[in-house]
Order: structure tokens, then C-alpha cells, then sequence
């Protein structure tokens, strides 16, 4: 079973598909109203291919002496002789085109980006006319954004997701909520019609996207909003866990260091007064003893005045 992020794949390549065939039909509409009796084609190719152009009603071309493929106007790529059933590839282009003579088709090998341009076949003879113009435009096969989330807020219980894309040479920085995304810093370059590569973010299905185009190829790259809201409020609570961890912490470290501060201050008054009570006793001990002694030696001289007045008187 298809899951809905491939569904959703699906239906985003298909929508981009119809309007890009969309816009390539009105172009092809406007070249042929321009070039009036003249069969004109804007082609879009993916550097590296080759393309054959064609002169459509070859059959139809009598009486005619030359006919010649032009680039731009300016430059000619061959010349075909009627007369002399000869071709001239001119020096520039040798080994990069080949002419048919059967048909006057022309084949353009491994196209580059600096053979965008108009290709133009004319006759000259009795009457001097264009018979084919191609538009060219050669263009690389883009390559999948990288689309980054920037931040994640959440206001008034809507997520807001700040999300970068970026693709070739270009990026662009978009607000996206549920339901839409607003520019908000970046540079989105080229357009449908343009050459240069166009990034596009905009929301569809619950998913952020961010399309990577061209004329002829697009690559999208997605994420879901409610997975980024989901993992971006799980962070959330994981910091705050973390936060008050270590608040809780710091808190025990400064009461442990409060109590044992206090614990050491109560011995230190304790041991202080053990020493004082010692030192009182000691000293004490000693006056009492020489108190002692004093009577002692008072007791003494008494009896000595009292034998000496009974032996002597």
C-alpha cells in the first residue's frame, strides 16, 4: 500500500506536470500566430541529448538553389547547394550537426546550455523564404532542494515552521503554518518561462514542500508538519527536564554545602570549648592545690608554736 507521503508525491508531480505542458502549449500558440506560414516549435531538451529539426513539406520545395540552417541570425551552420547536391558544414560546427539531404533535416548533437537559441531553415531560388524555426532551449536536469528547518514556534496553539530551500545557485526562506506559507527572506529566481531554475514552497496535504523546477523537469523534497510540531514539542520537554535536573542539582550541591558548612562551624565551637573547659580545669587543679599546700603549711607552723610553748614555757 502506498503510503500517503508517495501519494502526495504523486499528485504534486501530476499538477506540476499539466502546468508545465499547460504553458509550453501557450508559447507554442503565440510562436505560430508570430511566424505566420512558417511551422515554429519551442522544444526544451536536457543537456547532452540530440535533436533532429525538421522541414515539414520538404516534398513541396522545387525550383529552389540553396538552402541553408542559421543560429541566431548571425551564424550559419550549413549550406546545401541544389545544383551541385553539395553540403558545407561550416568549420564552428563540424562534428556537432549532420545534414540529411533527403529531407533537409538537421541533427544538433550533445546539446549545451550555449546552444539555446532560434534555429531558422531558409530557401533562396525563384522565391526567398524561411521553411522551419525552432525555439531551443537546452536546459540540465535539476536536482532535489534541501529543504532545512529553521525554527519551530508555537503561538496561540498554532505551529509556525521556518523552513529554507535551496537548489541551484538560488534558496529561499518561507513561514509556514497548517494551511500556508509566506516568503520571508531569500531570493526566489527564474520563472516557468525562464531558463534559471524556479523554488516554490508552499503546504499541501499537512506537508511543507518545497518544488525545485525548470522548463522541463521538477523535483520536489517534503516534510510533515505535524512530525516536525510532534518532534520539535518533545524537545521542548526534554529541556525543560533537563533544565530543572539541573536546577535541582545545583540546589542540593548549595544545601550539602550549606549543611556541611554549618556541621564544620559546630565542631570548630564544640572543640573551642572543650579546650577553654580543659584549660579551666588544669588551671583549677592547680590553685587548689597550692591552696592546699598553703593550709597545709599553716597547719604545720601551728603545731610547731604550740610544742614549742608547751616544751618551753
Amino acid at each position: 500500500m502506498l503510503s500517503k507521503r508517495t501519494i502526495l508525491l504523486h499528485l504534486v508531480n501530476l499538477q506540476l506536470y499539466s502546468t508545465l505542458n499547460h504553458h509550453i502549449y501557450l508559447y507554442n500558440v503565440f510562436l505560430v500566430d508570430c511566424f505566420i506560414f512558417t511551422l515554429s516549435f519551442l522544444s526544451v531538451y536536457f543537456r547532452g541529448e540530440n535533436v533532429r529539426l525538421h522541414v515539414q513539406g520538404y516534398a513541396k520545395l522545387n525550383n529552389i538553389e540553396d538552402l541553408k540552417w542559421t543560429f541566431n541570425k548571425s551564424h550559419t551552420l550549413v549550406k546545401y547547394s541544389n545544383e551541385s547536391s553539395t553540403v558545407k558544414v561550416y568549420t564552428k560546427y563540424q562534428g556537432r550537426i549532420e545534414f540529411s539531404e533527403a529531407n533537409f533535416s538537421l541533427v544538433l548533437k550533445n546539446l549545451q546550455e550555449g546552444d539555446s537559441g532560434l534555429y531558422d531553415a531558409g530557401v533562396s531560388g525563384e522565391e526567398n523564404k524561411d521553411v522551419a524555426k525552432y525555439q531551443i532551449s537546452v536546459q540540465e536536469r535539476v536536482v532535489t532542494p534541501v529543504l532545512t528547518v529553521n525554527s519551530v514556534s508555537s503561538i496561540n496553539g498554532n505551529c509556525n515552521v521556518t523552513v529554507t530551500c535551496r537548489g541551484q545557485n538560488t534558496s529561499v526562506t518561507s513561514s509556514c503554518n497548517s494551511s500556508t506559507c509566506s516568503q520571508v527572506g531569500g531570493e526566489s529566481r527564474g520563472a516557468e518561462t525562464s531558463t534559471v531554475p524556479l523554488l516554490s514552497v508552499y503546504v499541501a496535504g499537512g506537508f511543507i514542500i518545497c518544488n525545485h523546477s525548470n522548463q522541463i523537469s521538477w523535483a520536489p523534497n517534503m516534510k510533515e508538519i505535524e512530525t516536525i510540531c510532534a518532534s520539535n514539542s518533545s524537545k521542548t520537554r526534554t529541556h525543560i527536564i533537563e533544565q530543572t535536573q539541573i536546577h535541582c542539582i545545583y540546589l542540593f550541591e548549595v544545601v550539602k554545602g550549606s549543611i556541611c558548612s554549618c556541621c564544620i562551624h559546630i565542631w570548630t565551637q564544640f572543640v573551642n570549648k572543650a579546650n577553654v573547659n580543659k584549660h579551666y580545669n588544669t588551671v583549677g587543679s592547680e590553685m587548689i592545690a597550692t591552696l592546699n599546700n598553703e593550709k597545709k603549711g599553716e597547719s604545720y607552723s601551728f603545731i610547731l608554736i604550740q610544742l614549742q610553748y608547751i616544751f618551753f614555757k
